[in-house]
């Protein structure tokens, strides 16, 4: 079977590879083609068509200022589609691009496997409808996302098993101690707190500057930048001075007292790791786009471990509340063994048990490979 893969980010590279790795097992006679990075790459043994660095645009701002390569993009990918013809094209998080694909896809009769389900629930609802027209089989990775798809919009969806449980618990087994950590990136014997401010431009311009002018409240501390390995080194530069550690952010966050967290599935990693954490997202920090972002979600919150627990576990400080100090206050006692870490970490161990229990990317590729036989 010839499978097409498109993951257009860092953590939807790490999914999709886990998944490319299960469906070898399964079909020894598999070849792949894909949009997405390094961990694919070594997955299917055949470099990417276009790279994730090329296509991880966030805001408007950002995505009008790159509208040229992204149409790029897409016409890469429809040109593959009716090349190649893939027998299943899967899909990784990343809906914008990833749904008009789909619907070349559905077109042309190839299959769409749509591995972790776009946040609808939180917001743009209305992708349903064209999700429900051009995606085969659905694989959510939250419990709450199947009661949700079938009792507002009566579609069966499956949950497949949360993957960053194993991943996390893979990483931290082998995870470097605190000695090897130190040594290996030069870093003096104190307490760490990671900043883990995304992997898009806009992301890390919008929170990083924030997040160290926060730490310096903090000089006991040393503040440790999670570098993207799509992201140039001196991007970051830019908006801190603070030791940034490139491609090794799971073995950051074995090391971290806390961490500084842009909201998105580093604030799940980072909980499974059992960080306590601060969720910042700045985008323009405007507090009418606040206001106009509040009316638009459709949940409470915006933080993973909040959706999934159902309740506040990890502060949010959001556009005009994500500040230097608003940050500091917050994570102050975080750093201390008081009842605010206790009870996090306590939170922590709830969300896990929901999470626990299911191989999500053997899950996936055992359906789409049983969907295919049908």
């Amino acid at each position: 079977m010839k499978y097409m893969f498109i993951a257009g980010e860092a953590s939807g590279d790490l999914h999709a590879s886990r998944v490319i790795d299960e469906i070898r097992q399964r079909d020894p006679r598999a070849a792949f083609m894909f949009f997405g990075g390094d961990l694919m790459a070594a997955a299917a043994d055949i470099k990417p068509m276009v790279h994730f660095s090329e296509m991880a645009y966030m805001g408007f701002s950002e995505v009008l200022r790159n509208l040229g390569k992204i149409s790029d993009n897409l016409k890469s990918a429809k040109r593959l589609l009716r090349m190649w013809e893939p027998d299943a094209l899967v899909l990784v998080d990343y809906p914008s691009f990833n749904l008009k694909v789909a619907a070349a896809a559905k077109k042309l009769g190839i299959p769409v496997f749509y591995y972790i389900s776009p946040k609808v629930w939180a917001w743009k609802e209305w992708r349903v409808a064209t999700l429900k027209k051009v995606v085969t089989r659905m694989y959510c990775i939250f419990p709450f996302e199947v009661g949700w798809y079938r009792d507002h919009h009566q579609w069966k969806v499956n949950y497949v098993g949360n993957p960053s449980v194993e991943e996390i618990d893979a990483a931290m087994a082998s995870a470097p101690s605190r000695a090897e950590f130190l040594a290996k990136y030069k870093l003096r014997d104190r307490q760490i707190v990671a900043l883990l401010p995304g992997s898009r431009l806009g992301e890390i311009k919008n929170n990083l500057e924030i997040m160290t002018r926060a730490m310096r409240q903090f000089p006991q501390y040393r503040g440790v930048v999670a570098g993207a390995p799509s992201v140039p080194a001196d991007f970051y530069k830019s908006f801190t001075d603070l030791p940034v550690i490139t491609g090794a952010t799971f073995d950051l966050l074995a090391n971290a007292r806390a961490a500084l967290v842009t909201s998105g599935t580093a604030t799940l990693e980072a909980a499974l790791a059992g960080v306590p954490q601060v969720v910042c997202y700045r985008s323009n920090g405007s507090k009418i786009a606040y206001n106009v972002m509040k009316r638009m979600l459709s949940v409470n919150h915006v933080t993973l471990p909040n959706l999934i627990t159902g309740r506040e576990i990890i502060p949010e400080l959001l556009l005009h509340l994500c500040t230097p100090d608003t940050v500091a206050t917050n994570l102050a006692p975080l750093l201390r063994d008081s009842p605010e870490r206790a009870r996090m970490l306590d939170d922590y161990r709830e969300m896990r048990k929901v999470l626990s229990g299911a191989d999500a990317a053997a899950n996936v590729a055992k359906d789409i490979i049983a969907t295919l036989a049908q």
